[in-house]
């Protein structure tokens, strides 16, 4: 069947960016967005395949994975189509999928995270292979629509899937939004892990007047949490900021003020440096715990699975080329930094060496998400100017 041709240049980031906020993907709906990617791609010449992963209890993911070239070095870009939701569209003063231009900023869910971010990388790669088709090595898209929900069902079983097939990677650029004010701010060399943890204190419910027949659970939470809390978990390291643990919910259940509540329940999440794994962690958590119970506080505590560790790129020739080339569009030295939260490279680190460098992130998720069409153009310059440095280094120019 012969593919319509596009009504837009792809190789123009600010037309493919726009197209693709159209596609209304929120996770897990592919929403068009990775059908748009695919013809894109395949018009180029690349390879395009859409695996589909499954897990018992979550929703079918649709992915995408295309190369163009047979050699290596293998480049890999990788991203994700799927948003969150909007919300209320009429809060929004634009659609949040129309996709619309006003005043030199792109308007809509997912213009900052990340289709933004992604279309400047295609149309980079385009604008790349038209100019020199004959380069060494090869470019790889990894594309996923479950990041901004379980991360189950994309990219960590697109890279699974891509090795058995074969496939290898060099190096990795992740296209998330990492520059806090403007472009050239910030290149993320890593990311922090994430552990969520619960704690539950048996009381005894009784009557205020009557606390020798209670048991107030609420005194042994705030002994735990205080004991949780009593000395840092560790002064940070070189490239990471120490580790932080936060209570985030803290609920006795207990609508009458004359009952001593029977339990309390407190949930606590911590972001972690390269000190610590998930295993560490909740074996030094579960230490303060005992210490601050000692004999007198029946409690449980409990942890959920997680898949968000702790990593880090070194720097080194890949990321001081990353750098030059923000440097010589921006006029600015980017920060390395491992701040923020969580994504899709904390899968690719266990395949390649991987970074990210994105558009400004500051109206990620928010209502009226944005993303300045000046920084779209200039991210598709900082990373065609990259693909054009590492294959010329790859071949030995």
């Amino acid at each position: 069947m012969t593919m319509q041709a596009l009504p837009f240049d792809p190789a123009d980031p600010v037309a493919l960016a726009q197209a693709l906020v159209r596609c209304p993907s929120v996770t897990p709906a592919e929403g068009g967005a990775l059908s748009l990617l695919e013809r894109v791609l395949a018009a180029e010449g690349f390879t395009v395949e859409r695996p589909v992963f499954s897990e018992p209890g979550m929703p079918d993911v649709e992915n995408l994975y295309a190369r163009i070239g047979t050699q290596g070095p293998v480049f890999a870009i990788a991203g994700h189509t799927d948003v969150v939701p909007p919300g209320d569209p009429a809060a929004w003063s634009r659609d949040p999928f129309g996709g619309e231009i006003a005043d030199g900023v792109l308007h809509g869910r997912g213009a900052c995270d990340m289709k933004g971010g992604l279309a400047a990388m295609v149309a980079a790669a385009i604008r790349h292979r038209r100019a020199a088709p004959d380069a060494p090595g090869s470019i790889a898209f990894l594309i996923t629509g479950d990041e901004e929900g379980p991360a189950v069902n994309g990219t960590v079983k697109l890279l699974a899937w891509a090795k058995a097939r074969g496939e290898r990677f060099d190096h990795c650029l992740l296209g998330e939004p990492t520059n806090p004010n403007a472009m050239g701010d910030m290149i993320k060399i890593g990311r922090r892990g994430s552990l969520t943890g619960s704690i539950l204190v048996q009381g005894v419910q009784g009557h205020v007047g009557y606390p020798h027949l209670a048991r107030n659970p609420i005194r042994g939470m705030v002994r735990l949490l205080a004991g949780l809390e009593a000395t840092p978990l560790d002064a940070g390291t070189t490239h990471f900021d120490p580790s932080n643990l936060e209570v985030t919910t803290l609920d006795v259940g207990n609508p009458a003020s004359n009952v001593v509540p029977a339990q309390a329940k407190a949930v606590f999440n911590i972001r972690f440096n390269d000190l610590w794994t998930p295993e560490t962690l909740a074996a030094e958590i579960e230490r303060r715990l005992r210490e601050a119970a000692g004999n007198e506080v029946q409690y449980e505590v409990a942890f959920q699975p997680t898949n968000a560790v702790a990593f880090l790129t070194e720097p080194g020739p890949f990321v001081a080329m990353l750098s030059r080339a923000v440097a010589a569009e921006t006029g600015r030295t980017p920060a390395l930094s491992t701040t923020g939260g969580t994504s899709d490279a904390r899968f690719i680190k266990s395949y390649c060496p991987v970074v990210e460098f994105g558009v400004v992130g500051q109206t990620m998720h928010k209502v009226d998400e944005q993303v300045a069409v000046a920084d779209l153009v200039t991210l598709e310059k900082i990373t065609a100017r990259l693909l054009d440095d590492y294959f010329a280094a790859a071949g030995g120019a």
